[in-house]
């Protein structure tokens, strides 16, 4: 098969025909072809993995190193609208045509290997940083940690968020099981840091065999605040006055911490000022983290789909004050441990909106109907008086049947899987540009 004319959209749809299996939990594919391509970056190299917090640790990351003058790369994923949201060049997404070659270089470099989806895209994108005259490069880790196609890279600091239970199937029952495969990003002799103020001890075990230098939330790094403002203190340097980051959420402080023990861990090869930091908190972005659309009813995207993220969603939507009405757009993974999902949310939840989802491994919108029903009918979640529920075909769908329901005052609440907010993003930025034609 000829891939000479390719365009994006159709590499993307070779990557999907590659491998019979969508997960398979090996670095050994990606390090041959890594070793094929020459592949490495001539500046330090930050890795994140962990359960949740790793988007807003590496949006921060990067902003506060724009924000010092630094050439920052950044992976980062799962995209929501655009394929290209996962490369991030001086902090803009890359555009298409400028990964059209490394998509073939990988193609060339892996013979007879059969790449799954991600491992092949993550080399095509890691090689496409390669190619830029970088000060630091930053990368998220997808699924676990030890098994990652990421970690083919060596970290000179490697970040732990919170670590909680997610795909068990593949790293185990246990926040143990689940810490030991994150830490399978650390190297020998390295610097990590650990934002989780409760780490599991098979994490401290990895980093004291490897002889790493681990620096801990509440050892080596601290923080406090109040209504206004928060203060930060690591084992050299010391922050105080801080705005809190743009990102909401009750744990983008916990987040926040690690960050600044990152950057205090690169400080001889990358110093910012402490007016970096404040900028960078203050500018910092990520769509789909707890975002608040403005207009009315009120619209959150969120992208939480584990029991750990939707207790803290759950939080922050209490957090937000009275709505007479919260109905909830929801489609997530057949895998997710979706009963604690639902007990964890459903106090907050007036009406839910049920979705297909465009991938296979996800729950139809009728299952996880039913899913709900029963755990209601067993009393094993505890809703608003006179809850509703009801499916849709697709997340748009989902949410124009609860903006039509909605007064001015309620609100919708997206959340679950990233197809979940994607879909409803790119059904906004669809009436948005006929909007800006139409004038």
């Amino acid at each position: 098969m000829t891939t000479r004319n390719f365009q994006l959209g159709d590499w993307l749809a070779h990557c999907e025909r590659l491998h019979p299996k969508t997960i398979d939990m090996t670095l050994q594919r990606v390090q041959a072809v890594r070793d094929r391509l020459g592949l490495r970056f001539n500046c330090p190299v930050v890795v994140v993995a962990g359960t949740n917090g790793k988007g807003s640790t590496c949006a921060m990351l990067e902003s506060i190193a724009l924000q010092g003058g630094y050439r920052v790369g950044l992976y980062i994923k799962p995209h929501l609208l655009h394929f290209t949201e996962r490369c991030r060049v001086a902090g803009s997404a890359v555009d298409e045509a400028s990964l059209l070659p490394h998509f073939e270089a990988v193609e060339a470099a892996r013979g007879e290997l059969a790449l799954t989806y991600f491992e092949f895209t993550t080399l095509a994108i890691l090689r496409r940083l390669a190619t830029e005259p970088l000060d630091l490069v930053i990368l998220e880790v997808g699924l676990g940690g030890r098994l990652d196609a990421v970690n083919a890279i060596d970290a000179d600091v490697a970040v732990i968020t919170s670590i909680d239970l997610d795909h068990l199937e593949f790293l185990g029952p246990d926040r143990e099981a689940v810490g030991r495969e994150k830490a399978g990003i650390l190297r020998a002799g390295s610097v990590a840091v650990c934002s989780d103020p409760l780490p599991p001890a098979s994490v401290l075990a990895v980093a004291g065999q490897l002889g790493v230098d681990l620096r801990l939330s509440g050892r080596d790094f601290r923080f406090d605040g109040d209504r206004q403002q928060w203060r930060w203190q690591g084992r050299s340097q010391r922050f105080a006055g801080l705005g809190y980051p743009a990102l909401r959420g009750a744990n983008q402080l916990l987040n926040a911490a690690g960050v600044l023990a990152t950057l205090e861990a690169l400080r001889e090869a990358l110093p910012l000022s402490a007016q970096a930091v404040r900028q960078g908190l203050a500018l910092v972005e990520l769509p789909g983290r707890f975002q608040v659309l403005p207009g009315q009813p009120s619209v959150i995207l969120d992208v939480a789909h584990n029991p750990h993220a939707v207790a803290t969603l759950a939080q922050n939507l209490d957090q937000l004050g009275f709505a007479p009405r919260t109905r909830a757009v929801f489609g997530a993974m057949a895998d997710k441990a979706l009963d604690e999902v639902f007990a964890r949310i459903a106090p907050w939840i007036d009406e839910w909106h049920f979705c297909n989802l465009p991938t296979a491994r996800a729950a139809s919108a009728e299952d996880l109907l039913q899913r709900w029903q029963t755990l209601l009918a067993q009393g094993r979640v505890k809703p608003p008086a006179g809850v509703q529920a009801r499916t849709s075909d697709s997340p748009w769908s989902a949410y124009s049947q609860a903006r039509l329901a909605s007064e001015a005052a309620d609100r919708i609440l997206v959340f679950g899987s990233f197809f979940t907010v994607g879909g409803v993003m790119a059904g906004l930025e669809g009436v948005s540009k006929a909007r800006t034609s139409a004038v």
